[in-house]
């Protein structure tokens, strides 16, 4: 389990960049080389491999040299923990929104019948007395 959420952990940390998050997002259209990944950015390329590194530790991408390219391709089955981590937490927080739409509409019913009540009892107090001699 410790393992689990570390992996988590670096998935998460390597999408909380905008570079990386674009480089995933280039990789969704299919393999690229570095080259091509690092082109629309305004970096160095070390700074730009530093990147790429990152999202290879947290299992997101996958790169393999062959001569002097090296190509990247996306590696889905990183992403399965993150899924699976969003659909529990989504379970719970559906959970408490339906115990707080329940206790909302309890309030509401109580409201109601608490004026319901109110009006009942300010019907009964101001109607005029029929008896005589109390005028």
């Amino acid at each position: 389990m410790a393992n689990q959420l570390s992996q988590l952990d670096q998935v998460f940390a390597a999408l909380a960049d905008p570079t990386r998050r674009a480089i995933v997002m280039r990789l969704c259209a299919g393999e690229a080389s570095v080259g091509e990944l690092a082109e629309p950015f305004e970096m160095a390329l070390p700074s730009f491999m530093k990147h790429v590194h990152v999202l290879e530790l947290s299992g997101l991408v996958q790169s393999e040299k062959s001569g002097r390219v090296r190509t990247c391709r996306l590696s889905p089955e990183a992403l399965v923990g993150a899924e699976d981590w969003f659909q529990h937490q989504r379970a719970i927080w559906e959970a408490r929104l339906d115990r707080f739409e329940a206790y909302v509409m309890k309030l509401k019913k109580e409201r109601a019948a608490a004026k319901q009540s109110s009006k009942a009892t300010e019907k009964t107090t101001n109607k005029p007395s029929k008896r005589k001699g109390t005028e």
